[in-house]
């Protein structure tokens, strides 16, 4: 999913007629408060940030972004009218990952994304996300809510093979096989003593893993 943020209606369709056709869903939004709403209930896999928008301009939402937990590892690619070297440099100082200026060519406004999401996807950095959950995987850190969380080994196991496979319902067999391992011979009342703390430990984002009743668990937005 790619989030367009862009005030000019006939730019920011262009762009969302060019990634579409290049097979990438798309969401466009006209001003920060709708980009950040909606990055509240689902988070990108790229971000087209223009700079000159209504109420905070791009690089005021580039630093929300990378000052909060939660979205700070999203690539941006900014795009702007501004060709100045001073506004590139910005822009890649506060953790751009590329920047296009106008006008620019479809063909060359394609092959930039693909290469950002090509280079951000084989980084290697771990980071799992859904809500206001967040797993940095290589550090073995969970925030909810921009806040820390201490959890225990197969609490954050848990959670990790949970937001690996988001709306997919798993049963407590299949829980046990993946966090436990294959060979455990406990009762299954166990995931579910483990899914108690970590939902309390998740504060209100527990309750994005959700009871499947006679089955197991889920966890959705």
């Amino acid at each position: 999913m790619i989030y367009i943020v862009e005030d000019d209606l006939n730019i920011r369709q262009m762009e969302s007629y060019a990634l579409k056709n290049s097979g990438y869903l798309t969401e466009e939004f006209d001003d920060g408060v709708s980009f950040f709403a909606a990055c509240e209930k689902k988070l990108p896999d790229l971000i087209l940030l223009d700079i000159m928008l209504p109420g905070d301009d791009g690089l005021k939402i580039l630093q929300t972004l990378k000052a909060n937990q939660r979205t700070r590892f999203i690539p941006v690619i900014l795009i702007t009218a501004k060709t100045t070297e001073l506004d590139t440099v910005k822009g890649l100082d506060l953790g751009a990952d590329d920047y296009i200026a106008k006008p620019f060519g479809i063909m060359e406004f394609i092959s930039r994304v693909k290469a950002v999401l090509r280079r951000t996807s084989s980084s290697g950095d771990g980071v799992l996300a859904l809500g206001q959950i967040q797993m940095d995987d290589q550090k073995r850190q969970v925030w909810s809510e921009s806040r820390l969380c201490e959890l225990t080994y197969k609490e954050y196991e848990l959670l990790k093979f949970f937001l690996q496979n988001p709306g997919i319902v798993l049963s407590r067999e299949k829980l046990i096989n993946r966090v436990w391992g294959i060979d455990y011979e406990g009762e299954s009342r166990t995931v579910d003593m483990h899914v108690k703390t970590l939902r309390q430990k998740l504060g209100s984002q527990g309750a994005l893993i959700k009871t499947v009743r006679n089955v197991g668990y889920k966890i959705e937005v």
